[in-house]
């Protein structure tokens, strides 16, 4: 566990004042910056030891080869992997000849703070080598949300007894690595992915360009520095392959300092030559060398605290969840940022897991949030999936269908998936996508976006709907064979949620294309089409079991034998790896929210007893052998009712790292339940909806909080919503009036003119059991 006695709980930062290197790997996640271009894991400065060494540019990867026993058709050919690109935080220290190394001599103090309004990590600790001398290090990196190419380092040693030090500051391409993969396609992709193209050290500056052998990208880093020191203090710098280096020697009395600041700037292409990334590289280091390391540090201040201003969420009542919904929104704005035109990843650039792939989860769970507080990487993000048409439509031609399919993981927009069952049949994907157009044009009003981006993303998806789906002989639509957010009910028919997502697509694609005729003509669109389109939104199946009286998850699914809950140990948790996948496909056993999901993302085709009704059914049948399901099962939880339960599930979503609650946050941070914990909070908690236009708000506190407050962005408004137990305060701090919904109250708020309403009580119901053994996790 993580959450030892070295981690301090505090509002605004993430405190650890001991080093644990059992943890090390995973306060290397939690400690990762980045701005959705460039990532740092958190490694310490000397790059030994280490966990897993990181250092990220979104989109650079290499593809390897997908095994297969068996050949079979639309099986896609290539995996792609996300590779460890040149590391330019490594700065390595002797002391009278010795090196520091955490692991040899005395480590008197040491501490690491994730500041979350300055948006930096600070290292400061007290070393004495094995042969008795003493020095002070301090280092303060971050990687630039303003200048996206840009990541710097400031490193001071103090000296507590006469030193003689030499400080080695690198760019180091190809590092070794921990082999994480059984496949050893993959692992000899990530062996030394980077083939040297240029290197050069000249003064203080340095350089490295590299390239992918498979994939053809290009990659360059340089590096620039600044030296104070004693007049003793001298410096040189040599170049290799993979490896560029700025050696400083100097030294110091008692009392003295040596300061090293170091700026390093990244750069890739798949068509700029080598001139020309080259060149990219140096002028970003020029430009961050004019702004100057306090003018870096001023900007990233700026830059949070405009975010913190439209996005904080306020907690009296619980000091850890308060710093963790605070933890997890810096992490996903970090994740998406500067992303611009380039994939979300499930792991953001924190670390390697799930090979950098994104997934559904982007547009879930990640975009909403960044939706309400930070609305322009949303745009870009949805701009990518527009720029991977082309891959997502010849998908859908090699599988028979019309349209786009997207893929279910992806780097580079084609399928990555080799498990055609979660992959391929998962289609839910191109809804998920819909629903995120809709809700950003919905929430900002960008007519532009709607025109140039959602048009085109909206009619496609629709199509392969279309396509995919069927009338029967008495005129319902069916969507046969797929595979919806819960894995371990695959190739069903009629998944709800799968349905009514597709359903929601296909109304807004025809909507769209009517307020848009010409973009819609342009791409073939005739109201022959649209009115296709919504006959079939219109007949859409939506299985439900009157014998019982619950929404099936599927047709078919309560007919199912029920997983034997009784029998299943502790430890074979996660089913998937215990169990064989077939076994699990015919029972009834949910891996994540998959109904639950449904009625959070479609809650008009629920009534409030349907919803109450349906999540004590499906709760007993939840396992949450995935990261997603906690914050959904809280949002709705809340919703009917149940609000200790939805506590405890927000507490597993906003501590899954922080407690890493499923052991593998090493691997990098979930940044789809960093976001889950704002919605538990924001949808769950404030019960905040967005649909025909309004926002709507039913809240209500569980009682361990006293006060939630949190502050989004609608339509252009700023808006502040402030809830206790008895009731809810809404101030808009910014913009024209809004029309708000609370409960069935619906009024206009106006600035410098807030409202108070009431927050009924709620009627008391039985909360349902978990399986098992499987009951909230967090403390």
């Amino acid at each position: 566990m993580i959450s030892h006695s070295s981690y301090v709980v505090e509002p605004w930062c993430v405190r650890e004042t001991e080093l644990d290197l059992e943890v090390l790997a995973q306060s290397e996640s939690v400690f990762a910056l980045s701005n959705g271009h460039v990532g740092w894991r958190g490694n310490l400065d000397e790059g030994e030891p280490h966990g897993l060494p990181g250092s990220y540019l979104n989109g650079v990867h290499e593809r390897h080869p997908l095994p297969y026993a068996e050949a079979g058709y639309g099986y896609p050919e290539a995996g792609q992997t996300v590779i460890n690109v040149t590391n330019g935080k490594i700065i390595r220290l002797l002391v009278n000849d010795e090196p520091f190394d955490v692991r040899y001599g005395r480590l008197v103090s040491h501490e690491r703070v994730l500041d979350l309004r300055a948006g930096h990590l600070r290292r400061t600790c007290e070393w004495t080598s094995p042969a008795g001398c003493t020095v002070r290090v301090t280092s303060t990196r971050l990687i630039s949300l303003t200048q996206r190419s840009i990541a710097a380092v400031v490193y001071e040693v103090e000296a507590v007894d006469d030193v003689r030090l030499v400080v080695q500051s690198e760019l180091v391409a190809n590092e070794q690595l921990p082999r994480t993969s059984g496949d050893p396609r993959v692992s000899a992709v990530l062996d030394s992915p980077l083939q040297p193209e240029e290197n050069q050290a000249l003064d203080n500056r340095l350089r490295l360009v590299h390239s992918t052998s498979v994939t053809g990208l290009r990659v360059a880093v340089a590096a620039d520095h600044a030296v104070e020191g004693p007049p003793s203090t001298r410096s040189f710098s040599e170049s290799g392959d993979d490896t560029s280096r700025l050696t400083v020697t100097s030294s110091l009395a008692a009392g003295e300092k040596l300061r090293l600041e170091k700026m390093v700037s990244y750069g890739w292409s798949q068509v700029r030559s080598l001139p020309a990334v080259r060149d990219q590289v140096e002028a970003a280091l020029a430009g961050a060398r004019s702004t100057g390391w306090q003018g870096l540090c001023d900007e990233q201040r700026d830059y949070l605290d405009a975010f913190w201003s439209r996005a904080d969420v306020e907690i009296d009542g619980d000091a850890e969840i308060q710093q963790a919904v605070r933890f997890a929104m810096f992490h996903v704005l970090q994740a998406g940022a500067r992303a611009e035109q380039r994939a979300i990843p499930s792991k953001g650039l924190t670390g390697s897991g799930y090979d950098g792939h994104s997934f559904w989860d982007t547009e879930t769970f990640v975009l909403p949030l960044l939706t309400l507080t930070s609305p322009e990487s949303v745009a870009e993000a949805l701009r990518w999936r527009q720029a991977t048409l082309p891959a997502a439509r010849e998908r859908a031609h090699q599988l028979g269908l019309k349209g786009a399919a997207f893929p279910w993981r992806t780097i580079d927009g084609s399928e990555g998936s080799g498990y055609w069952p979660a992959g391929t049949a998962a289609f839910h994907i191109n809804a998920d996508i819909a629903d995120a157009v809709i809700l950003y044009v919905s929430l900002t009003g960008d007519v532009d976006f709607e025109r140039e981006t959602g048009v085109e993303l909206l009619v496609e998806t629709a199509r392969m709907w279309h396509s995919l789906g069927h009338h029967d002989p008495h005129g319902n639509f069916h969507i046969d064979g797929v595979t919806g957010p819960d894995e371990y009910s695959a190739i069903a028919d009629d998944n709800v949620y799968t349905n009514l997502m597709a359903q929601a697509n296909l109304r807004a694609a025809a909507d769209i294309v009517e307020r848009h005729t010409k973009e819609g003509a342009a791409l073939g669109v005739d109201d022959e089409e649209t009115a296709a389109w919504r006959d079939a939104a219109a007949a859409m199946t939506v299985p439900y079991d009157n014998a019982i009286g619950v929404h099936e998850q599927s047709a078919g699914f309560t007919r199912h034998q029920v997983w034997d809950f009784a029998a299943t140990q502790p430890d074979q948790y996660p089913l998937m790896l215990h169990f064989p996948y077939f076994d699990l496909y015919r029972r009834q056993v949910v891996k994540q929210a998959d109904l639950v999901l449904a009625m959070v993302k479609q809650p008009q085709a629920f009534d409030d007893e349907q919803k109450a009704r349906n999540f004590a059914y499906y709760e007993p049948l939840t396992v949450r052998d995935s990261s997603l399901s906690a914050s959904t099962q809280a949002i709705m939880a809340a919703e009917v009712g149940h609000l200790r339960l939805a506590y405890d599930y927000l507490g597993e979503a906003a501590l899954m790292d922080l407690h890493d609650l499923e052991n593998n946050t090493r691997d990098g941070l979930h940044i789809a339940s960093l976001a889950g914990t704002w919605a538990a909070l924001v949808g769950g908690f404030g019960g905040m909806r967005y649909r025909n236009g309004c926002a709507a708000f039913a809240p209500r506190l569980p009682e361990k909080l006293r006060r939630l407050a949190f502050t989004v962005q609608v339509r252009g408004r700023r808006l502040r919503v402030e809830i206790t137990g008895a009731a809810a305060t809404y101030t808009l701090l910014e913009g024209e009036p809004l029309e708000l919904r609370h409960y069935d109250d619906l009024f206009t708020i106006g600035i410098d003119h807030p409202q108070t309403r009431k927050v009924p009580t709620l009627p008391a119901r039985t909360a349902p059991e978990q399986p098992p053994s499987r009951s909230p996790r967090h403390r």
